[in-house]
């Protein structure tokens, strides 16, 4: 008797632990601000979102003031934002000046995705703010990796729910 309620609570310490580890590795759905203008990027970014095991929610906007307009409105507050720097009416650097400025919405990570690798953008940005900033590769096999490894990151991370 003493041995076999020592081999079931080990068993169950066993698949405690297991389960645990398995919850810590599961990656959380996040709520998602993409703001892109060109429409090939956005169906791009859709089907990479569609590829992966976890429902992530998707809010779209065209460009900052879209997006200024979807934050204003409080109805989904986004865990993260992923922007394009080259956008018309408001570019990205200037969208996160007027996020950054925001203390309703400032906490909120901004993960620039762009094609610019210019030193003098990378620096402003992380000035501003931005939690990290993402070159979009030319290979798409790169770019499913990229974004992969980019939403599992903030799916482990604790953000700050409104």
């Amino acid at each position: 008797m003493l041995i076999e309620r020592n081999v079931r609570r080990s068993e169950l310490i066993t698949i405690i632990i297991f389960g645990y580890l398995y919850l810590l590795k599961m990656p959380s759905p996040l709520n998602i601000l993409l703001i892109e203008d060109d429409a090939i990027e956005v169906m791009k970014f859709n089907r990479v979102l569609a590829s992966l095991n976890v429902n992530h929610k998707l809010i779209e906007a065209h460009n900052g003031e879209e997006a200024l307009a979807v934050l204003k409105e409080k109805e989904i507050i986004p865990d993260i934002i992923i922007l394009d720097l080259n956008m018309p009416r408001i570019t990205g650097i200037e969208f996160l000046r007027i996020l950054k400025a925001d203390d309703y919405v400032k906490y909120i990570p901004a993960i620039v995705l762009t094609t610019s690798n210019y030193h003098k953008d990378v620096l402003e940005c992380y000035k501003i703010g931005i939690a990290g900033y993402v070159v979009k590769p030319l290979k798409y096999e790169d770019y499913v990796d990229r974004i992969r490894r980019t939403l599992d990151y903030w799916s482990i991370n604790e953000v700050i729910s409104q």
